[in-house]
């Protein structure tokens, strides 16, 4: 018992040496590169901007000879290999939107060794926010994000040049923010006009970018999917997105997306004012255009997103090819031939297809979304389903007003019988006599302005 007992106390003795010994030679090893990542020049704060400018200097790949570095960063040069592992810290990453997802992304370029980042966001952290950001603490509440993530980066890995800016990503910013050519664009903006604004920009300067779609109101992290925006489905943001960019600028793909097949399993919460009561949203915007409505978020998801997000990019980064599983949806062939019978029809009811303005993705939203696989004068409580498809034959795609092009919020699915009777009416017949189908189809279609933000 007592040799025992004189194993352990040597034991201890040697671990309090060796913990002692580690310390003493991390403070006398030579740094080859400063801790800090810049002096700060400027605090600039107005009604829009906040803004912190440090060194643009990009890391070079001589900082992986530093010791401390080396070790901190070593299970990536043995993935990588030290010479891919160099690309990374020579990079420069810009980083938009610092909520759930974007703070999770960035932290781990951080820790990833990115050897410059540049952090935008106008907001402030939120005690709301702290169930899925990736750093904040109760004390970093009411401190802009971007400031926020800045201090705890320089805690985690000291030699990256970090700059922060608390901006609003908007036309008379892009410069600010993307030039310098950097290696990669991440677009965490949940703001659809802002969102369109960037990728534009990124499209036209050549900037890869990444974006990601919605993360909010779901649930099931085996569903999160890269590929790219024409293929993402169920979600909502990347569909009015998608539909923006198509008709707006003629972008019809290119653009790599992080997103979930999951449909959101809930909808935007009711806003209410300071009397309780349902208000308008829109008479408590800070920023114009922005959501002030709240979308429930279970914080786990937004975080695999930024995670998802850091480990495509970085693979990119370092010249890793990582093929990505592809999105298999086994009902597109049924969405083709309502898209081509609408072409069809088009072209022999107005003699062209030149106004039709949905794909074979909007299409498959408008059958299934909004009109359920049947007609929108069939009210029978049917499901979507495999079980639709066997009337898929009686049912086709038509303009709600004839006056207007064939867009997401102007076509009804009929069957050919009462299409054919649908075009030979007017809209004020059908709200003249029957008041309460006119009334129901105006109500799905502004669902579907809504959903695309039209």
């Amino acid at each position: 018992m007592a040799q025992k007992a004189k194993y352990l106390v040597l034991l201890g003795a040697g671990a309090i040496l060796g913990s002692a010994a580690t310390l003493a030679i991390f403070k006398l090893l030579p740094r080859r590169v400063g801790r800090h990542c810049g002096n700060l020049e400027a605090i600039e704060l107005n009604d829009r901007k906040f803004s912190e400018d440090v060194s643009h200097d990009v890391a070079g790949p001589d900082l992986l000879m530093d010791e401390i570095v080396s070790e901190q960063l070593t299970r990536n040069i043995q993935f990588f290999g030290l010479e891919h592992q160099k690309k990374v810290v020579s990079s420069y990453v810009v980083v938009i939107g610092l909520g759930g997802v974007g703070s999770h992304a960035a932290s781990m370029l951080l820790r990833s060794g990115v050897g410059k980042l540049l952090l935008v966001d106008f907001d402030q952290v939120s005690v709301s926010s702290l169930n899925r950001h990736a750093v904040a603490t109760r004390e970093d509440v009411g401190t802009p994000k971007a400031l926020c993530l800045k201090k705890h980066f320089s805690a985690i890995f000291p030699e990256c040049h970090v700059d922060a800016k608390v901006l609003l990503y908007d036309s008379s910013s892009e410069d600010e923010i993307l030039s310098g050519h950097p290696d990669y664009v991440l677009d965490c903006i949940d703001n659809i006009d802002t969102k369109v604004a960037l990728l534009v920009a990124c499209v036209r300067r050549g900037l890869k970018v990444l974006s990601a779609t919605g993360a909010g109101a779901r649930a099931d992290p085996t569903r999160i999917r890269v590929a790219d925006l024409r293929e993402s489905t169920n979600d909502p943001l990347s569909r009015s997105v998608r539909h923006r960019l198509r008709k707006d600028y003629g972008i019809e793909g290119g653009i790599p997306v992080v997103f979930s097949l999951e449909k959101p399993k809930v909808k935007l919460l009711p806003f209410k004012g300071p009397s309780g009561g349902e208000e308008n949203p829109s008479d408590y915007q800070v920023v114009p255009g922005f959501r002030v409505r709240i979308i429930p978020v279970l914080g786990t998801i937004p975080a695999i997103f930024g995670q998802v997000m850091a480990s495509y990019v970085v693979t990119q980064l370092a010249g890793l090819q990582v093929p990505m599983e592809p999105v298999v949806n086994f009902d597109m062939d049924h969405y083709r031939v309502l898209h081509q019978r609408l072409i069809e029809h088009e072209e022999l009811q107005y003699g062209t297809a030149e106004q039709v303005q949905v794909d074979v993705e909007e299409v498959m939203y408008i059958a299934k979304e909004l009109w359920h696989g049947r007609s929108a004068r069939d009210q029978s409580p049917k499901d979507v389903g495999r079980g639709m498809w066997r009337s898929i034959n009686d049912l086709i795609l038509i303009r709600w007003d004839h006056s207007k092009p064939a867009s997401v919020s102007n076509l009804v699915l009929l069957k050919f019988k009462e299409a054919d009777e649908h075009e030979s009416r007017s809209l004020d017949d059908i709200k003249e006599e029957e008041p309460e189908f006119f009334a129901r189809v105006t109500s799905v279609l502004k669902r579907a302005e809504f959903d695309f933000g039209l």
